[in-house]
């Protein structure tokens, strides 16, 4: 094995000045080991990744039982493959009728990156309507529509005809009209501290979608997957939308993705021109099988039922006087301070002492809660007393 932090450094890239930086040799559960014989408890899920906890003993085995039959076999869409089509079969079960047809892809940005584009060619429109603090992806079309002013400045020109509105305004809403293609929002936003729609709202985006013909794209790449308490986030308000993309979760823990819309709009990408979006190792079968895993792991375990219990066991436990604000949907947090420093802070003392906590890249005045959500009452006492002394220390 070679943990050479030279090596890291400076041959692989690096995407700050100051990476995180523990070495990792093996995970189980909630926990991380290092090489050092370290342990940490994960209690951000490698970013809402790892949603059933690493090394799910049912995803472990269902990875080995593809590996023995084969691995990459030609791009997607050409070949018929058990792993993809059980995966597809099983995930538009569990959604509404319409969203019948499953576009998999490698990641969260590339699902965004679809959906924007079938969008524009099934309307036929190119003005695209996001939201202001959005977080969408680091390519450039998903970054396009991301709220995001300073990590994007760097990489203009990028994609026209966008418009930004704020989020759980419903007065901003007369911004779409008939030019819109569609409007793609998180159901949560995520990346912008947690921040929860009104229902009020989100029915009055889905009837300004419906009044004007544009598509409602919901980002549930980082909420979906039983984070919030439901399987999909759009579950809490009462609505669906037209193209719903995943990622992050929905791999158990391999790199997949995938937008999901009617087949009759997913139609529009077959002809004129044929090959409309395609992708080398979208659909991946060993990805697809251990999604397919994880999907029956929260069935199974009964997760669902469990998220919302822990989730206020977590709020209980940390209640301190620096906090100014926790917000909470399930089991994501963002708990607000007076400021990034304090933060840094937390995060570095909760790290040395065995925990991980993280912050937010657009804002870092909070710092992130999001563990799998098959972390134990007992496992949630010991992270909360060690994070309560992280606030107590900054």
């Amino acid at each position: 094995m070679n943990f050479e932090p030279e090596i890291f450094y400076h041959r692989i890239a690096q995407t700050s000045p100051f990476p995180f930086g523990i070495t990792i040799e093996r995970a189980e559960g909630v926990y991380l080991y290092g090489h050092d014989g370290r342990r940490y408890m994960d209690m951000i899920s490698g970013i809402s990744v790892s949603n059933i906890g690493h090394r799910h003993p049912a995803v472990v085995k269902a990875i080995k039982d593809q590996v023995d039959k084969h691995l990459h076999v030609m791009v997607y869409g050409e070949y018929i493959q058990s792993s993809p089509n059980q995966l597809a079969a099983k995930l538009t079960s569990l959604l509404p009728s319409h969203l019948n047809c499953c576009y998999f892809v490698n990641s969260g940005t590339e699902a965004n990156e679809g959906a924007l584009k079938l969008a524009k060619r099934y309307t036929g429109r190119s003005e695209i309507v996001s939201f202001k603090k959005s977080y969408h992806g680091s390519t450039h079309g998903s970054l396009s529509v991301s709220g995001n002013e300073k990590k994007k400045n760097a990489f203009r020109p990028l994609l026209p005809d966008i418009s930004f509105i704020d989020f759980n305004n419903a007065d901003q809403l007369t911004h779409i009209s008939e030019k819109t293609a569609c409007v793609i929002v998180e159901t949560i936003q995520g990346d912008a501290g947690v921040r929860i729609p009104r229902k009020d709202y989100m029915k009055a985006l889905r009837h300004r979608c419906d009044e004007t013909g544009a598509l409602l794209i919901l980002d549930e790449i980082q909420c979906g997957m039983g984070r919030t308490g439901k399987l999909f986030a759009f579950e809490h308000y009462d609505i669906a939308p037209d193209i719903l993309t995943i990622a992050k979760a929905f791999g158990g823990g391999l790199p997949l993705g995938a937008f999901i819309a009617s087949e009759e709009k997913m139609k529009t990408f077959t002809f004129d021109p044929m090959l409309g979006h395609i992708t080398t190792f979208g659909g991946n079968p060993v990805c697809c099988a251990s999604a397919l895993a994880t999907l029956e792991v929260i069935e199974e375990e009964n997760l669902l039922k469990q998220v919302e219990e822990k989730g206020k066991l977590i709020e209980s436990l940390l209640q301190h006087p620096k906090i100014k604000e926790i917000r909470r949907i399930g089991l994501l947090f963002a708990i607000d301070f007076d400021s990034e420093e304090i933060v840094n802070r937390i995060v570095e003392y909760a790290k040395q002492h065995g925990v991980i906590c993280y912050w937010f890249l657009s804002h870092p005045n909070s710092f992130r809660i999001a563990p799998p959500l098959t972390i134990s009452k007992e496992e949630i006492v010991e992270a909360c007393r060690v994070m309560l002394g992280a606030i107590e220390a900054a």
